[in-house]
């Protein structure tokens, strides 16, 4: 795939694959991008998972002819992108690698060397001349590792972006960007809001054309539409309207509380979406919680505390910083209900959370007056 007429795709797809990073589910596999600048001299960037060694090196040598590369530029040392650095320089024995002094000293820890005799360490500002392509490296710590730096091509005004705008899927796969794109930034990304923002303000000072993630599709048009994504996301602010409403529910009682009060908030023209804790993708559900600015917990104290599957959706939303929601809390209980206060106790560190005045406590099944107080959530969150 020709990029623009200096810049040729040489990264590969992976079907087999059905947990990324052991965790998410991608039933539309990965792809692991790398890209080749071809000018007086060549840059590869980046490398690709170990289980694709030969097929990538088949497609360097597909786009070089006979010609050899002259750097492999690191952006990111996760194992994904860079498992094939000795392979690729055991291949080539005169190329240069070129990266930040953090990816070196990881170098050393994967590979047993930080291959001094054959380096170029760049940080913010650094440049480096191919010909009329120079590029310029910016610094992207903690997006979502310490090492990261970014590449811009000022020539064919492209950013390689690392993992930034990256998403989950396959080139061959035909998805939406932002369904995948959303569950693979807040799974993975979520927690360094703050960073993103800061990469985000250092792209905002460059003229970019096309962007070239390391994951997922390279990105050419309406880049605007994307970079406002990111923003949102990164801000942890609200991308739509409606609410989302996770639980758990042992017997049946609390699924069916949660039932009335999706049937009363669509009644009043809320986007509702409902998620069992115990049967969906997790990461569907944590992808959800962000994009909505409202969120309803429901579940029965367990064990004097709450049900597990709960307490890790909760775990999840806080450890990436979850912020500026408002958020609801239901609650079932045979002899002693405690779950509500548990649950909003797992916020005491979050920023800018607001729970509703009501709270709806269900003694094993609902009545008439914890009827009542689904009615008044309803309308305190259609507010």
């Amino acid at each position: 795939m020709t990029i623009t007429n200096d810049i040729v795709y040489i990264g590969v797809n992976d079907h087999a694959i059905d947990l990324f990073e052991g965790q998410y589910v991608v039933p539309n596999g990965m792809a692991y991008n790398s890209y080749a600048i071809m000018d007086e001299k060549i840059a590869i960037m980046d490398t690709v998972d170990k289980n694709f060694s030969q097929l990538w090196l088949e497609n360097i040598q597909a786009a070089l002819g006979e010609r050899q590369p002259d750097y492999l530029i690191v952006q990111h040392m996760e194992p994904d992108h860079s498992a094939n650095i000795d392979t690729f320089l055991r291949t080539y024995p005169n190329a240069t690698v070129v990266s930040s002094a953090k990816a070196f000293a990881m170098m050393k820890n994967f590979f047993g060397t930080d291959y001094a005799d054959r380096r170029v360490v760049v940080g913010e500002g650094d440049t480096l001349t191919l010909g009329k392509h120079v590029l310029s490296f910016v610094t992207a710590p903690m997006v979502h590792w310490p090492e990261v730096i970014v590449t811009y091509d000022a020539t064919d005004k492209v950013l390689f972006s690392a993992d930034g705008f990256g998403k989950f899927g396959a080139l061959d796969a035909e998805e939406d960007w932002a369904c995948e794109a959303r569950r693979y930034y807040i799974g993975i990304v979520g927690k360094y809001g703050a960073q993103v923002q800061a990469l985000l303000k250092k792209a905002a000072g460059l003229d970019i054309s096309i962007i070239c993630p390391l994951h997922g599709p390279v990105l050419s048009e309406n880049l605007g539409y994307y970079i406002n994504l990111y923003d949102i996301w990164s801000s942890y602010g609200v991308e739509s309207d409606g609410v989302l409403i996770a639980y758990t529910s042992v017997y049946g009682h609390t699924k069916e509380a949660v039932e009335l009060l999706a049937q009363k908030l669509e009644a009043l023209g809320q986007k509702v979406v409902v998620n069992d804790l115990a049967r969906c993708d997790m990461a569907e559900a944590v992808e959800d919680a962000f994009r909505y600015g409202k969120l309803v917990l429901a579940t029965t104290t367990y064990n004097a505390d709450i049900f597990p599957f709960m307490k890790e959706f909760i775990h999840h939303l806080t450890e990436r910083n979850y912020q500026n929601r408002t958020v609801g809390l239901m609650e079932n209980g045979s002899w002693a209900p405690m779950a509500a206060k548990v649950m909003k106790g797992m916020f005491e560190k979050s920023k800018n959370i607001t729970f509703t005045e009501t709270t709806v406590k269900i003694l094993s099944a609902l009545n008439d007056g914890s009827r009542a107080q689904i009615d008044a959530l309803a309308q305190e969150l259609a507010q």
